[in-house]
């Protein structure tokens, strides 16, 4: 096949970067890099009777399908695969990035790691033992058969949930992924392994220690969430109340 979007389109896109980065929202430069960390687990011989599918293009079909949420449908006329080799070339693309990926970009976060955080949500946000940030985002599904209500939110579509601590930097620093759509924010990230972290003490957040410039008594490193985790406003109450009851931070950071 001679005539889909891999073979017409992807050679034209690589001599383009803004559109190449418009298509797969990413650079020239990511993509080849994604692509050489995953290609030996994408290779796949090709046979007497059909050319297979190449490392490059399983990642573009993969990441297009990712970046714009185009069905498979979709996909088969661009690419001109069929839809079940399009359905198993994601399936198993995203579970090759995911095990090459996960434990470089997304690894354990241990007691250093969270006070270089901490260090950087002070220098970006002036925002001290603060150690991360978390929020949910819905991410749209066709309803799976059988489920009844379970995914459908309060947006009025099917979604699963993922859940995410990221730091000043907008990175990842754990992620929570699948929960179903219908039940908030605040109810997944306490009954999820990551929350359940969080709590439990296993995230190894550093210990209370006095705010920078005072002399106040220890205070604990938080996390901070919108409305939706008003259920959990012992992450921040605690530090706050400390910090305006005692002015002596605010007096420092401000005069």
């Amino acid at each position: 096949m001679t005539e889909g979007a891999f073979e017409l389109l992807y050679p034209e896109l690589r001599l383009y970067p803004e559109k190449f980065n418009n298509y797969f929202r990413m650079t020239i430069d990511t993509f080849d890099d994604l692509l050489e960390r995953v290609s030996p687990k994408l290779t796949r011989m090709d046979t007497s009777f059909r050319r297979c599918v190449s490392p490059t293009e399983r990642l573009m079909v993969t990441i297009r399908f990712l970046a714009t949420g185009d069905s498979f449908t979709s996909l088969h006329y661009n690419f001109r695969l069929g839809i079940s080799t399009i359905s198993t070339i994601v399936k198993e693309t995203c579970k090759v990035l995911w095990d090459k990926l996960h434990d470089e970009f997304i690894p354990t976060s241990n007691r250093q790691r969270w006070l270089q955080i901490e260090e950087k949500f002070r220098e970006v946000c002036q925002f001290p033992h603060c150690v991360g940030a978390v929020d949910g985002k819905h991410i749209r599904i066709i309803k799976p058969p059988g489920t009844g209500s379970e995914f459908f939110n309060y947006k009025k579509y099917f979604s699963i949930v993922l859940m995410a601590i990221a730091d000043a930097e907008y990175h990842f620093v754990a992620v929570d992924i699948g929960a179903y759509g219908r039940t908030n924010d605040s109810m997944i990230f306490k009954h999820s392994f990551m929350g359940r972290s969080v709590y439990n003490r296993r995230f190894d957040f550093p210990p209370p220690e006095q705010m920078p410039g005072t002399k106040g008594p220890p205070l604990p490193y938080v996390l901070v969430g919108d409305e939706a985790f008003q259920g959990h406003d012992e992450w921040l109450s605690a530090l706050l109340v400390s910090l305006f009851q005692s002015g002596e931070f605010l007096q420092n950071r401000f005069n």
